[in-house]
């Protein structure tokens, strides 16, 4: 699918073709929608199929005067136990024109367009794609929250009931913020790199908002660090107590065992077709009755008194 907008009165507005547009959203693009932006726009292949590929880490290449820069964004995925993971986005800057693809739907350029903030035009590539990182650490920052919320609900949930579904949701969640590290850690020598797409130096206020950039990436990536770093000990901790309950329970049912050993014991012995006290006694019955609830409350108190209930 492909889309055309150009910036009026600071916000995005469709148009009908590439001629009229300044930016061109590709959207699970086929392999003819490609050639035929290719070709329209005069980019290399390579650049548009780029960001299709799921493995594409962060980058900036440049080749003739046109800049790729490939982008890893927060993804929600429905189609998996996965709740958010990382997908490629990929920006291709020429004159004039800037396309993006991105092999699904992605919410950066809806969150881009609904910001407080006037968008720039085109024609200031640097302050552009600055915005449209400043709203990717936005939605990095967002996910983190969210994903921090569920990993407190479940953790509630876990101290009334621990099933094996709140773990695995856990694991699930720590594996989101895995994507998110790894991906973060991708962008710190993109940096340095930004200042190759404009052609001279870059002005103060370019140079402040690079630097603003990083801070909130840097943020977002100590944050995902900070969550993961949280999930882990909270996993370890809950596979303590898991091994420690089962001790637990494995300890009662031994202490049950033995204590009603001891009656089988004595009914087992007063069992046996041989000569035994009392067995020609008219209580005989009950005096083994009588032994058999001694050494079992004896066993018992020895048991409370080892703390083994």
């Amino acid at each position: 699918m492909i889309k055309y907008y150009k910036v009026e009165n600071g916000r995005l507005a469709s148009v009908s073709d590439i001629e009229r547009a300044e930016i061109v959203r590709l959207i699970a693009p086929t392999s003819a929608e490609l050639e035929n932006v290719s070709s329209l726009a005069s980019v290399p292949m390579d650049f548009l199929s780029a960001a299709c590929d799921e493995d594409e880490r962060p980058r900036l290449e440049s080749e003739d005067g046109i800049h790729l820069l490939v982008l890893r964004v927060p993804h929600k995925n429905k189609n998996n136990d996965i709740p958010v993971i990382t997908i490629a986005f990929g920006l291709v800057l020429t004159n004039g024109r800037i396309i993006s693809v991105c092999s699904v739907e992605s919410p950066v350029w809806e969150t881009f367009n609904a910001s407080k903030s006037q968008i720039p035009t085109v024609d200031a590539p640097v302050v552009f794609v600055c915005r449209v990182l400043l709203c990717i650490a936005n939605l990095y920052l967002k996910h983190l929250n969210f994903i921090q919320s569920e990993a407190n609900r479940v953790e509630r949930e876990i101290h009334h009931s621990m099933r094996n579904e709140m773990l695995i949701r856990m694991l699930n969640l720590e594996k989101c913020l895995v994507y998110f590290t790894t991906s973060l850690r991708g962008y710190d020598p993109l940096w340095s790199r930004l200042r190759r797409i404009k052609d001279g130096d870059l002005t103060e206020p370019e140079k402040e908002l690079i630097d603003e950039v990083q801070i909130e990436f840097k943020q977002a990536h100590d944050l995902a660090e900070i969550h993961s770093n949280i999930l882990s000990g909270m996993m370890d901790a809950f596979a303590s107590v898991i091994s420690n309950n089962l001790n637990i329970v494995m300890k009662l049912l031994t202490s049950i065992t033995i204590i009603l050993m001891l009656p089988t014991f004595i009914a087992s012995v007063y069992g046996m077709n041989v000569k035994l006290p009392f067995q020609n006694s008219p209580h005989a019955f009950a005096i083994t009755i009588i032994m058999s609830l001694i050494l079992s409350a004896t066993g018992v108190i020895l048991f409370w008194k080892k703390k083994y209930f």
